[in-house]
């Protein structure tokens, strides 16, 4: 069937129409969202004004500090109704897990480099851990200081009576300096060899300790010799490996004659324990 002309033309009048009035619908809708927005922006900063100055009508977001038993129990009945996430929970339980994780790797970094500034192996560290205090001291150690100007002969003399008592005869420094050692060396074997005629290494030594200590003569203030100290501990411990507080002599007695006399002056000033022992080796026979 054919259209008429007027008929199409309505046609596009009425679509035109139709397209006008939702273009006015859509704008009256934009209109009226932006209205309610305005409002709403408008209530809001009302009530934040409100709230600045005061009004008894605006909440206070604060918690009270006294909270009444209602509110504690809209409070908890709030906690109890949080729906659990076992997502959230589990992600929570392996981050503890990795911080813990960590914690320990730190730590045990930090001990590896305290052991290695200490230069400790960790049985080592462990042994220090463990180790006790030192025992007691309980024996003393005759110490006769001397010097390469007392004659040979007397320091011989000292040598024997030493022998008897485990005692230990201390030098300053070394005939000539310490750049030589013959000097030294020859004054040690006169002074120990039992048969002052005896010539080469075959003959009998006494079993004396011989040192070179200038520390232990500047620790107990020696500065002239003979003199008798006893020094609890070893005396004949290398002075480099010895500790600054090394262990002294409570006493020191002077005087050029026999060791017993020296021990006799030693127990006088107080010492009378420390040479005990030592009194009765030298007076044994």
């Amino acid at each position: 069937m054919r259209i008429s002309r007027r008929s199409a033309n309505s046609a596009l009048a009425l679509a035109g129409l139709a397209i006008a009035t939702a273009a006015l619908a859509q704008d009256s809708a934009r209109e009226r969202i932006q209205d309610q927005g305005d409002a709403a922006m408008e209530r809001v900063k009302g009530a934040v004004t409100r709230a600045k100055e005061g009004h008894a009508d605006v909440p206070d977001p604060k918690l009270p500090p006294n909270p009444s038993e209602a509110e504690r129990r809209r409070a908890f009945e709030g906690l109890r109704s949080r729906v659990s996430s076992p997502a959230l929970d589990a992600r929570a339980r392996a981050a503890l897990a990795a911080g813990e994780a960590r914690m320990a790797q730190e730590r045990e970094a930090q001990a590896k480099r305290l052991r290695q500034a200490l230069g400790l192996e960790p049985a080592e560290m462990e042994a220090v851990a463990k180790a006790g205090p030192s025992p007691a001291i309980k024996a003393w150690v005759p110490v006769l200081f001397v010097s390469s100007s007392i004659p040979v002969p007397i320091l011989r003399t000292y040598a024997a009576q030493l022998e008897r008592v485990h005692g230990v005869l201390a030098f300053r420094g070394m005939p000539g300096g310490l750049h030589k050692v013959g000097p030294m060396a020859k004054l040690s074997a006169e002074i120990l060899r039992i048969d002052p005629g005896c010539e080469g290494p075959s003959c009998a030594m006494r079993g004396v300790q011989l040192i070179v200590d200038p520390i232990v003569f500047r620790q107990h203030g020696v500065s002239r010799v003979p003199a008798l100290a006893m020094i609890p501990g070893d005396p004949i411990q290398a002075y480099c490996e010895r500790e600054d507080e090394s262990p002294r002599a409570r006493h020191v007695v002077y005087g050029d004659s026999a060791l017993s006399g020296l021990f006799e002056e030693y127990a006088r000033l107080g010492g009378d324990k420390e040479v005990r022992d030592a009194q009765a080796l030298l007076g044994a026979r």
